[in-house]
């Protein structure tokens, strides 16, 4: 009788979670189901929502779409066989492995014995390499998918837009038209589901997207480029944007970096330069812009304008292009007298006036002497990959028909637009190279590391080094300064508020109001416990006409992990939760606080003997728990608290 109990309750408590799951599907289902989009809100009869992703560097499968005979390996590449990434293939057969990964350093065409493309949907960008070891570690998208299901979403209103991150942007367009596919994509979303669509992207997912807005000024006619916006897309979320660039592409491009693989460094070095994509993240000043090279007129003709690259004052003022430091300091050989180094600034010629001959010298770049090429023509004669840079660079990004990639970007033309980064961590803002004695891809080691931790410079050694540091530090990957440059969207006022990222009754809230912005990083006045995870919310008290901007700041959020923390999934659910009923008295989302929204973020609480958060939390065994957190679930009505984020 005991056991009947026992499995009669079990039953019923998974039909009440059941209940609740559907009454939670129901719930979001209608209210995503009545709105329109109106002066930057969302109000009216629209259907849905869609969401698209675009995804970050190295984040998009690609498969085989050749037959490869691998010699001495039981493995060989069939058509659609998976090649990034299968790291069976890639410890089994690794030359085969970089035929199929490989590409022509000038013009961009696949290996002559294998050639890889970009998978489609969904599955092409939620795990890299799918498995039951390789799966979780190489997740990428999928707790974000999970997160949308679990809320209601439908399967058509999640759409992935994989490309082929090797590609530079004009190839992307050329090879793959890319960028007309997504703008079908775009509008295919507003017929099926009746609404505009929220895009998502992710690290370089940013940069295509921005190439992507400037690509569509050449199709649309300019009086209607602006309502296509409006039309097509509600909100943009750029996610650990590489906004400056990110320094790590240099050591990926001088000495290599395995990200992980188990690949020599000269192999990883070799395979990164292939990619047209590996200069599309390097780091540029932000006070240099160009103007559009060309113009299209709709008569379907192309003229040829003036292509300038000018700097502000300040580029030449300050020291660093206005990042921390120098990102390169190398040592280069001087038996060949000044006379070998013609292309490099006058600034340096000090180094030389100096210099004992035949000893070497070590030069110093700033972030404007890699993008515009001065760094590889001052190592053109030591380098034999700087010839393949320099013509890459002038060819898929100096001379880009469409845009210069590596010049700032100005806030995009949609209505509203979320920023969200990490803070922080250890970031890599410098590097000193030397020569390694080695033949080209070994040629160049790294001697030291400067670090931006936490508004400090230092070096691999612990030492202190002189710069420019930021109030905080990056995501490991990008530094603060790429990072926060989207704060120059903000409007002219901004209210700034600091919360816990986890669930919080609202005791540890700080707000600070109507804080002046003029174009320039804002800082808060405001105090951090040590052992807290804060989120710190920049949001437009003062909008931009027709326009709402808002800034996120994630403590020790990784660049590559973001996409997965359940404190920005929360996030951003609420904030679309809450812009989807017309009734809200305020622009963004109320922080004064969080409770648990999902069974997964109820917990025992040992010190009480209870699940915590019992006002949404309850203690429902349900068959098959094996530990009390387990069975700590929401409460049935705690559907209801999501009006309190209204």
């Amino acid at each position: 009788m005991t056991n009947d109990r026992e499995t009669k309750k079990s039953i019923m408590g998974g039909d009440e979670r059941e209940h609740h799951r559907l009454a939670m599907t129901l719930a979001a289902v209608l209210l995503l189901g009545a709105f329109q989009l109106g002066e930057g809100e969302l109000r009216g009869n629209y259907s849905k929502l869609s969401g698209i992703i675009i995804p970050g560097f190295a984040s998009t499968q690609l498969r085989a779409w050749s037959i490869l005979d691998c010699p001495y390996s039981p493995l060989d590449f069939n058509p659609l066989d998976l090649v990034w990434l299968d790291t069976t293939k890639l410890l089994s057969a690794v030359n085969c492995w970089l035929k199929c990964m490989l590409l022509d350093p000038y013009n961009q065409t696949d290996h002559p014995e294998c050639k890889s493309r970009p998978d489609s949907g969904l599955s092409a960008i939620t795990e890299l390499d799918p498995g039951y070891i390789t799966g979780p570690l190489s997740s990428v998208w999928k707790e974000w998918v999970k997160w949308c299901i679990e809320f209601g979403i439908e399967a058509n209103g999640i759409i992935a837009a994989p490309y082929d991150w090797r590609l530079s942007p004009s190839m992307l367009e050329e090879r793959d038209l890319y960028f007309y596919k997504l703008k079908q994509t775009f509008e295919t979303a507003l017929k099926l589901r009746g609404g505009p669509s929220i895009v998502f992207a992710h690290s370089l997912g940013n940069n295509v997207f921005r190439y992507f807005l400037e690509w569509l000024k050449l199709e649309i006619a300019p009086k209607q480029y602006i309502q296509w916006l409006d039309d097509h897309i509600y909100a943009f979320f750029a996610v650990g944007a590489p906004l400056l660039g990110s320094t790590e592409t240099v050591k990926g491009m001088l000495s290599g970096n395995t990200f992980g693989l188990p690949v020599s460094e000269g192999t990883a070095r070799l395979m990164f330069n292939s990619f047209g994509s590996s200069l599309w993240m390097m780091p540029f000043s932000k006070y240099c812009r160009a103007d559009a090279m060309y113009l299209k007129h709709f008569s379907g003709g192309i003229r040829k304008g003036p292509n300038t690259y000018q700097c502000e004052q300040k580029e030449f003022q300050s020291n660093y292009s206005g990042f921390s430091t120098n990102i390169i300091n190398i040592e280069i050989p001087s038996t060949r007298g000044i006379d070998a180094y013609p292309s490099v600034s006058e600034f340096s010629q000090t180094n030389y006036s100096s210099m004992e001959c035949g000893l070497p010298t070590q030069l110093s770049f700033s972030a404007r002497e890699i993008s515009d090429g001065t760094f590889f023509k001052a190592i053109e004669d030591y380098d034999s990959d700087s010839k393949r840079t320099l013509h890459q660079l002038k060819k898929s990004y100096h001379d880009d028909p469409v845009l210069n990639p590596l010049t700032p970007w100005d806030r995009p033309p949609i209505k509203n637009v979320f920023c969200i980064y990490g803070v922080d961590s250890r970031t890599e803002v410098g590097y000193y190279f030397a020569p390694s004695g080695k033949p080209y891809p070994d040629n160049w080691i790294i001697t030291d590391v400067i670090y931006e931790i936490e508004g400090s410079l230092v070096s691999r050694s612990g030492n202190q080094v002189e710069g420019n540091p930021g109030p905080a530090s990056g995501d490991e990957t990008v530094p603060y300064h790429s990072l926060s440059w989207c704060k120059n969207w903000l409007g002219p006022r901004v209210n700034i508020t600091r919360a816990p990222q986890s669930e919080h009754d609202g005791s540890d809230v700080q707000v600070e109001l109507n804080v002046e912005h003029h174009d320039e990083d804002v800082v808060p006045n405001m105090t951090r416990s040590p052992r807290v995870k804060y989120i710190t919310y920049y949001e437009d008290s003062e909008s931009i006409p027709g326009k709402r901007t808002a800034v996120w700041e994630l403590d020790k959020a990784n660049h590559r992990n973001i996409v997965r923390s359940p404190a920005l999934m929360r996030e951003l659910w609420l904030q679309i939760w809450h812009d989807i009923h017309a009734d809200s008295p305020s622009k963004f989302v109320t922080k004064a606080k969080r409770g648990p929204l999902r069974d997964d973020d109820c917990y025992w609480d040992y010190g009480k003997a209870r699940c915590a958060w019992p006002e949404y939390c309850e203690y429902r065994y349900v068959f098959g728990d094996v530990h009390l957190g387990q069975s700590c679930r929401l409460r049935n009505s705690s559907a209801d608290a999501l009006l309190h984020y209204v």
